[in-house]
């Protein structure tokens, strides 16, 4: 069986497990298309996206356009006659005219179970929300946001523990995986294409900055699922004396606080003490604005905290 040719769209790091594997299974991958470089951090210095830098390193051409729907864009596309596309994490929603051209199939890699948690931060949501167990999809792609056909699905169980960037990164690895399965199975014509259930849709929208901001008059546990959704970043945080305060790992623990929501108590093995609403929650790596990450001892090392401080 002849592997098909293959553009391939993304732009983060989520993406780059997929085009790797790719790559060293010499699938061929005649182009890659990628969000245009964009300044970041406090220089704002142009910095290029993860794929772009894989890309060029594994000697692929190149294409970063504004926006997808351009005419100059489109003559391009048509021009790599790709006869398939896979798209993980891009960033453009895609206009028909190039889910249409691929005459085997326009796949999407989702980390989600879909038809739960369409949308921008699925991975997120689904950590935010308390949820066990996720896994990746991979989709035909039509013009609605995540709601094309499914071809295969693999769960995975959400570690008690497990962080954001931690289970992100293993999802990008297993929907690599998954995605190879499925290029395989569209090539030899033997894919079974599942609807999704719209009664079962929910969804996990773009974060805001205010997705983060911890509130303690919440329950303890949610509290520490905010933390862990949003670990490394962009962070939940809370505020210290008017500063912000990003906090990335903690633990908690169910009790009866005497406390008022948001203060701080002592600090022990498990970290420094939070009063939540039905218990407490103990941080343990939190970074202060302007300042390094650091382990809640080596911050209390430099910051005096006066007893019954309120953090928010």
């Amino acid at each position: 069986m002849d592997h098909p040719r293959i553009l391939f769209m993304g732009t983060p790091a989520f993406a780059l497990p997929a085009l790797e594997q790719l790559v060293n299974r010499n699938y061929p991958v005649i182009g890659v298309v990628s969000q245009p470089d964009r300044p970041q951090g406090r220089g704002q210095k142009e910095t290029s996206p993860p794929v772009k830098i894989l890309a060029q390193k594994l000697g692929l051409p190149v294409f970063q356009p504004e926006r997808v729907k351009d005419p100059a864009f489109l003559e391009i596309f048509r021009n790599l006659n790709p006869e398939m596309v896979v798209v993980a994490a891009f960033g453009q929603i895609l206009p028909k005219t190039i889910i249409n051209f691929p005459p085997l199939a326009c796949l999407n890699i989702h980390p989600s179970l879909l038809p739960e948690y369409r949308g921008a931060a699925p991975v997120n949501w689904a950590i935010i929300r308390g949820e066990t167990t996720t896994g990746v999809t991979i989709m035909l792609m039509d013009e609605g946001m995540d709601s094309g056909d499914i071809l295969l699905q693999q769960q995975t169980a959400i570690k008690a523990t497990e962080t954001y960037g931690e289970l992100h990164d293993r999802l990008a690895i297993q929907g690599a995986h998954l995605l190879i399965e499925a290029i395989d199975l569209m090539a030899a014509g033997t894919a079974l294409r599942q609807p999704q259930n719209t009664s079962r849709v929910t969804f996990a929208p773009r974060l805001k900055k205010e997705t983060g901001r911890i509130c303690w008059q919440s329950p303890a546990g949610n509290i520490v699922n905010l933390i862990r959704g949003l670990s490394p970043s962009p962070a939940a945080y809370t505020f210290l004396g008017g500063q912000a305060l990003k906090i990335f790992s903690a633990g908690y623990e169910i009790g009866h606080p005497d406390n008022a929501p948001g203060t701080l108590g002592a600090v022990t093995d498990r970290g420094l003490t939070v009063t939540a609403a039905d218990g407490y929650v103990f941080l343990r790596d939190v970074q202060l604005a302007g300042k390094k990450r650091m382990t809640v001892r080596d911050f209390l090392r430099g910051h005096r905290l006066d007893p019954k401080t309120i953090l928010g």
